[in-house]
């Protein structure tokens, strides 16, 4: 990952973190500043997953409202049970 300097990035912090992120810090044997750059990326990262999944559910929703097709409850259940014992088995097929 290639580090950039963003102009007038500035990011204020209370006191009572700063001195967690700098205790944490030299436990890690960093610097602070690595340690707030990890944060953020691990939050980005783990942000942008969710907003993904949130995404991919409003796809199948619409989707759903637009055809009908589903699965119930009880086929999904089977089927993982399934999966869960080691068969092999197939995604049953969506109906209205």
């Amino acid at each position: 990952m290639a580090a950039t300097t963003l102009s007038s990035t500035t990011l204020k912090v209370d006191q009572e973190i700063k001195e967690r992120v700098k205790r944490l810090a030299e436990a890690r044997h960093r610097t602070p500043h690595r340690v707030m750059l990890d944060a953020i990326s691990e939050y980005v990262e783990r942000e942008e997953k969710r907003e993904a999944f949130r995404q991919q559910g409003m796809r199948a929703w619409e989707e759903y409202q637009l055809t009908g097709l589903h699965l119930a409850q009880d086929e999904a259940d089977g089927w993982l049970a399934r999966l869960e014992q080691g068969e092999d088995a197939e995604l049953p097929a969506c109906h209205v």
